[in-house]
């Protein structure tokens, strides 16, 4: 049975990051751009992007020297690290020993240099890759450990799942506060479409749009289209972090979800419908599923820090294929296909 927890909510998020300073890795990316505008919005004293060129995480030297420079003469009152090495099954497939090495050292020295330099909290993001191949649906904490993840993912799932391991130890021995968060596959505006390392809905969006671009007549797409997936907007993911870094001061994994669960058929589909593709969806059953279910129970986030997603899938989707067609129109310079 699920424990009851003693939470403070804050009334007002602005009164409790009116004076605080923030480094936020990966805070250029994806999900950090929006969560270094939320944390703009809510009065955050300071918000910290490093950027690679200038503290290479997967150094030690660089970790520290981004410490040194960033606490002195004020504290840093929390790391929020979202800073990671990801890719879809493709990537992970051509590169797993990058994937492993470059998202654990990014990661557990960070952690650890922010122990020794005084930062108040640490907020991790570890990955919905970290569980079982086949844990019982819907996903539960509680069921990290039971069995290997997927192959495919294996290495980077299990890079970020030491922080977990990481936190829970450094709670125990030094008291300190960190937490672990579990996000599942997001999406929205500003995703990656790269297809060499794009995730699926990013994938099949530019899919759909080029060939229409093109005029040819059907896509590709990997697998038999049975496995199943759970997405979470972008902005709703942003809200679910901030929340558990106001709220939350434990070491017990947290999933962040939307608890909605789609086949990658049904998802092709979608997609097809909203940009208008009409040609045939060619399915490549040689090339792997992944892992073949995701959905994710959220009840310890709502119960914990208050977080439930808002955005509806196909709103969240529509969106994500506007602003790809406005970035094709404007790289174009051409009106953005209809």
């Amino acid at each position: 049975m699920e424990r009851q927890m003693d939470t403070t909510f804050w009334p007002d998020s602005t009164l409790f990051w009116r004076d605080k300073r923030v480094i936020v890795t990966g805070g250029a990316g994806f999900l950090g751009s929006v969560i270094v505008r939320k944390l703009r919005a809510r009065g955050a004293a300071e918000v910290i992007v490093p950027r690679k060129a200038q503290y290479d995480l997967t150094q030690i030297d660089a970790i520290r020297q981004l410490l040194e420079d960033t606490t002195a003469p004020n504290p840093v009152d929390m790391v929020i690290h979202l800073a990671a090495q990801v890719g879809g099954i493709g990537a992970n497939r051509a590169r797993p020993a990058e994937f492993f090495y470059n998202n654990l050292m990014m990661s557990v020295p960070l952690l650890h240099e922010s122990w020794q330099w005084g930062v108040n909290k640490f907020v991790a993001l570890g990955t919905i890759c970290a569980y079982p191949k086949f844990a019982p649906i819907p996903f539960k904490e509680e069921s990290l450990w039971d069995d290997y993840p997927e192959e495919t993912n294996a290495p980077y799932g299990l890079a970020k799942k030491m922080m977990l391991v990481q936190s829970q130890t450094y709670r125990e021995q030094y008291g300190y506060n960190s937490i672990f968060l579990l996000p599942v596959n997001l999406y929205g505006p500003d995703d990656n479409f790269d297809p060499q390392s794009s995730h699926v809905i990013p994938a099949l969006i530019r899919k759909c749009i080029e060939a229409q671009q093109r005029g040819e007549s059907k896509i590709e797409v990997w697998g038999d289209g049975s496995a199943t997936r759970e997405f979470l907007y972008v902005d709703d993911a942003a809200e679910g972090v901030l929340l558990a870094a106001e709220r939350y001061n434990q070491s017990e994994p947290v999933n962040l979800g939307s608890s909605f669960e789609i086949s990658i058929k049904e998802l092709t589909d979608t997609i097809v419908r909203q940009t208008g593709f009409a040609g045939e969806i060619q399915w490549d059953a040689s090339k792997p599923n992944g892992q073949p279910r995701r959905k994710l129970d959220v009840t310890r986030a709502r119960r914990y820090f208050g977080f439930m997603a808002q955005t509806p899938f196909e709103e969240g989707l529509q969106r994500t294929i506007d602003w790809y067609r406005e970035q094709v129109a404007t790289r174009s310079n051409q009106p953005a296909v209809v």
